[in-house]
């Protein structure tokens, strides 16, 4: 029998709305854990994604994230919110690198506010026609803007820009005409936006569970790609968005995007612990 501590912490909250973003379960140790225990323990908890802090060589900590169905080599809200908990253990002061299957994140803080430095991003063609991917997400082929793209600053995503707000909110994917729209790793993940201004985005992120599509309060990753996508679309940067996700979820959350002249892209959030606990197993 053993005892683990981990941590609740809420990612990309609104304000002081500490029941706002992203939650997230933190395993403050996870060397006692196996691959199968991992997976099971993020079962339980049935968040978007558990982490398990480890022992590293090349970083301050190393990081597994783990969704209730596999194992992800990279993921927004999981990085700073780990963060946010190794900061609070003692392994690092505001300024840390976390090791990921992905490879190393820089990560900052100023306070309570989390910054992750994402990698320089790749990006392929989408090769489902149009109005495939338009039936999938249950809007209309005139709903899609220029050039949905898979982009990798991280995990690829599939990155959907849509002509309107509109657009957004009507969104609603079917597993079965998503089936087919997956990312090199086999699973389904597909980001829509519109702009609302010119700083201001309101966004959607959806992802393949079991026989499901369900919907991701705040998602660091994709809005790393989106960051990504601005790139590929060759925008004028420097580039400064505040993105609004998780509202049609009853989780508003707000991620900010910064993509600098040399195209370099940072994601950033506020982290607030809401709780702590213990979990005894045999």
């Amino acid at each position: 029998m053993g005892t683990y501590p981990f941590r609740i912490v809420n990612v990309f909250t609104r304000g002081t709305d500490s029941l706002s973003g992203n939650p997230l379960c933190v395993f403050e140790n996870g060397a006692h854990f196996d691959d199968a225990t991992m997976l099971a323990l993020a079962r339980q908890f049935n968040l978007s994604e558990t982490t398990f802090v480890l022992p590293s060589t090349d970083a301050d900590a190393r990081v597994r994230i783990f969704t209730p169905s596999y194992e992800m080599p990279f993921a927004g809200h999981p990085t700073l919110g780990t963060a946010h908990v190794c900061r609070a253990l003692r392994m690092g002061g505001d300024s840390l690198r976390l090791e990921m299957q992905a490879g190393c994140i820089a990560v900052n803080a100023t306070g309570n506010r989390w910054t992750l430095t994402a990698r320089s991003p790749t990006w392929r063609e989408l090769s489902t026609p149009v109005a495939v991917l338009a039936r999938a997400l249950g809007i209309d082929v005139k709903d899609i803007g220029e050039r949905p793209l898979w982009i990798k600053a991280g995990t690829e995503q599939l990155i959907v820009p849509l002509t309107s707000e509109e657009a957004v909110r009507r969104v609603s994917p079917h597993m079965a005409g998503c089936v087919d729209i997956q990312n090199e790793q086999g699973v389904g993940m597909i980001y829509v936006f519109a702009k609302r201004g010119a700083e201001q985005t309101l966004a959607r992120f959806f992802f393949a569970q079991g026989a499901a599509m369900l919907e991701d309060p705040a998602t660091g990753s994709a809005t790393a790609n989106f960051g990504g996508w601005c790139v590929a679309m060759k925008r004028q940067l420097p580039l400064r968005c505040e993105i609004s996700q998780g509202e049609m979820i009853g989780r508003p959350s707000s991620l900010y995007l910064d993509v600098g002249i040399d195209g370099r892209i940072k994601v950033s959030g506020d982290v607030l612990e809401i709780a702590t606990g213990a979990l005894t197993l045999n």
